[in-house]
């Protein structure tokens, strides 16, 4: 009978030391996603686009090393560490288009899941807020205006994905801090509006 145990343990060891493995270079890789998409983010706000550029494309070198190493053992992907680094660098990736004006990428063209990359998209509005804000002390009030419709959009595609949050990993709860944010930069934006329109009419009368 010992022997028959100590077939077993000796089948599954090899792979529980894959996995192990796999799942300590998951930890360790995501940790420094996380790390450059924050980066990357901050360098967008502060304007050096060259920057977050180049550590959008090491947080997606990096993350491709999670995928490869994980090949054997896919469900590596969809644990906790692994999605908040999906969802950092899709955050990343999607916020530098929005600022940029230009298409946003897809999650294939990231390489991350769906579901992630969807929180991601929920998080880009408060990077939204925070530059409408910028812009709203700067006096640039058209822009603002566009990037509040680019907030409007995020939360209304969001929106329409109506499914359980057992599968979307509570997306609902992200699309509703992200509609609080965006009705905030609406009655922001709104107040300064009506401020600059006496001001002028001040001037002028």
């Amino acid at each position: 009978m010992a022997d028959e145990f100590g077939e077993v343990v000796s089948a599954v060891r090899p792979l529980l030391d894959s996995r192990f493995k796999a799942r300590e270079h998951a930890i360790t890789t995501s940790r420094k996603v996380i790390r450059s998409s924050a980066n990357a983010i901050r360098s967008l706000h502060r304007g050096d686009v060259s920057s977050a550029h180049e550590l959008i494309l090491e947080a997606k070198r990096l993350y491709r090393s999670i995928v490869e190493a994980t090949e054997s053992h896919p469900e590596l992907l969809h644990v906790g560490y692994a999605h908040d680094a999906a969802k950092e660098l899709s955050e990343a990736s999607l916020t530098a288009a929005m600022f940029a004006g230009e298409p946003l990428p897809g999650h294939d063209e990231l390489g991350v899941d769906a579901i992630p990359y969807l929180h991601g998209l929920g998080e880009t509005v408060g990077e939204c807020r925070r530059r409408l804000l910028d812009q709203l002390r700067a006096g640039d009030l058209r822009s603002a205006e566009q990037l509040l419709e680019t907030m409007d959009t995020v939360v209304d595609t969001l929106a329409a994905l109506d499914y359980p949050d057992g599968m979307t990993n509570s997306l609902r709860r992200t699309t509703d801090v992200s509609r609080s944010l965006v009705e905030r930069s609406r009655s922001d934006l709104t107040t300064t509006v009506v401020q600059e329109r006496l001001r002028k009419q001040i001037e002028q009368g």
